[in-house]
């Protein structure tokens, strides 16, 4: 198979040719499967081995979040404190408390499952127990059905229907005491209105609350869901919220139910307190790491707080340490942060609120130049360069920040603000999603666009050295955050390839730990924030057996 620059370069000369970039596998290259199922499927609009959503007639009917219960790997601990007989939700009083009420048909005596802010409890015990190292790893909106897809096409085979699975590094590695477990992830509820610029809730409550009925969703991930309309919020037998990623990432971080949106805050709009400050004020030392923009979501609920997820300059200013609408006077900031927003210009923002600047939608230049060490500030930044590979970028800035004990800030991305999409066969050339309009157009990568930017798993090991070399005690988060933004693209393509490359960055995190003291200290735990709703109808369809087509 072609290298990645090689191949992408056919792909650009086809594009340039006016050609549809489909075809470059009749100029003598590998058919790649997994692109022409999803192509196939985009186009035709159906599909015979999966969908997405609650309809099998029509490949995409839902292309946001589902109520699906999410796997939860841990290494270094156990879920044993958690799940099973020590369920929550076993006990209506312990849910009632949870959710400030009890959802409707949620008690479930027989609960296998837990709950998501378990998550956030496993982290502070963990610590509490001695641990040095605490990782956590979040694939954004990857439930079991994503995670197996992943799995057939990188083993080449059907390996598992239920459990844990194979397949892929974190399904396989044993090098730690390791565990299994899932979770809901609802939230406290969806529909809140609120004042950026004020910082206020102005509804609490919302308009639908969360909840999870086993019976109509099912009691595993892979169970059978009797209700269809029930994951999509839609059902009219019972309806509960299905979260977003900034209430299920505060779930993960501060350890609440709140509602949609909410970046580390209660549902009336109070103040939550993310594990990593916990654990800064005792001596951690606090990483940050996104394969998307460094304030989205799940990268911002690691440690700044909001009313609403949107309002990215003033979550990056919190992340960064500077003054911000809800906290005047400034956060400590992180010790690393390294992810994308990198050339997302736009003049204006409403979701920002009055202090939204033009430029940057993610990092004003200001903040930017105020936390440079060349200007007396805290961070060696190291940010796309053009004509400068991105590795050798990254690399001397995290040498300088080691050499000097200076924190570390890292920005990269292409136009969408990401990192370039990694398809399943392991290069960079997406194909056609479902988009508006349909079919939405592929994007296509300079050799710039690749070569001036790093992989996730870069990001990580980068983070690993700065943050060893500032403490023997610290937090890390690193998101896979492209698997959900393939997954609302309905582009299975782009969807294993995401979960490919944060499989890469969770082994060669493992590798770091068995290289620099072990696991006695360490503690990691991988999930997801979310599920969507993709179906695998015929699994057997990902396997990739790559097909030669001749020359003309």
């Amino acid at each position: 198979m072609l290298n990645r620059l090689t191949r992408h370069s056919l792909v650009l000369i086809t594009a340039a040719m006016g050609l549809n970039t489909l075809s470059v596998p009749a100029l003598g290259q590998t058919k790649d499967p997994i692109a022409k199922l999803q192509t196939d499927a985009v186009n035709t609009r159906q599909s015979d081995w999966g969908y997405w959503g609650p309809d099998p007639e029509t490949y995409s009917s839902w292309k946001t979040h589902s109520n699906r219960l999410i796997p939860v790997y841990t290494f270094g601990m156990n879920l044993d404190s958690v799940k099973g007989k020590n369920s929550l939700y076993r006990d209506p009083a312990a849910i009632e408390k949870l959710f400030g009420y009890l959802p409707e048909r949620t008690h479930n005596p027989k609960a296998k499952y837990f709950d998501q802010t378990d998550v956030y409890r496993l982290q502070k015990s963990a610590a509490e127990s001695g641990k040095k190292r605490v990782i956590l790893v979040v694939f954004d909106g990857m439930d079991w059905h994503i995670t197996r897809s992943a799995a057939i096409a990188k083993l080449g085979q059907v390996a598992y229907d239920k459990g844990r699975g194979k397949g892929l590094h974190f399904l396989d590695y044993r090098g730690a005491d390791t565990d299994f477990g899932f979770c809901v992830t609802t939230p406290h509820n969806d529909g809140t209105s609120v004042s950026v610029d004020k910082q206020i809730v102005s509804n609490p409550g919302g308009k639908v609350r969360g909840g999870y009925d086993p019976e109509l969703g099912g009691h595993a991930p892979w169970g059978t869901i009797t209700d269809v309309d029930y994951l999509t919020g839609k059902s009219e037998t019972l309806r509960h919220a299905y979260t977003d990623s900034a209430s299920s990432a505060t779930s993960l971080t501060s350890g609440i139910k709140t509602y949609n949106a909410a970046i580390n805050v209660d549902h009336m709009g109070r103040e939550a307190l993310p594990i990593a400050r916990t654990l800064q004020d005792q001596g951690y030392s606090i990483g940050v790491v996104t394969s998307v923009p460094i304030s989205h979501a799940t990268p911002a609920s690691a440690y700044s707080n909001n009313v609403h997820r949107n309002d990215y300059q003033d979550l990056t200013r919190d992340l960064i340490g500077r003054p911000s609408i809800f906290h005047p006077g400034g956060l400590a900031g992180v010790d690393v942060l390294i992810g994308g927003g990198w050339g997302v210009e736009t003049k204006k923002d409403g979701a920002q609120g009055k202090n939204f600047v033009p430029g940057n939608k993610y990092l004003t230049d200001e903040d930017l130049q105020a936390i440079d060490v060349k200007n007396g500030g805290k961070y060696v930044v190291a940010q796309r360069t053009s004509g400068v590979d991105g590795q050798t970028v990254l690399t001397q800035a995290v040498e300088e920040a080691k050499s000097k004990d200076q924190r570390l800030f890292g920005y990269f991305g292409v136009g969408g603000g990401h990192l370039p999409f990694r398809t399943a066969d392991g290069n960079f050339d997406p194909v056609v999603s479902f988009g508006n309009p349909i079919p939405a157009k592929a994007e296509v990568y300079s050799e710039a666009d690749l070569q001036e930017n790093v992989e996730l798993k870069d990001m990580a090991v980068a983070a690993l050295d700065v943050l060893n070399s500032r403490s023997d005690k610290w937090w890390l988060m690193v998101e896979a955050g492209d698997v959900d933004w393939a997954n609302h693209s309905n582009n299975i393509d782009n969807s294993i390839g995401a979960v490919h490359s944060g499989d890469d960055a969770f082994d060669a995190i493992v590798s770091w730990i068995e290289h620099n003291g072990g696991w006695d200290d360490t503690a990691l735990i991988l999930t997801a924030d979310h599920g969507h709703y993709f179906n695998l109808h015929r699994p057997e369809a990902l396997i990739q057996t790559a097909e030669v087509v001749a020359s003309p």
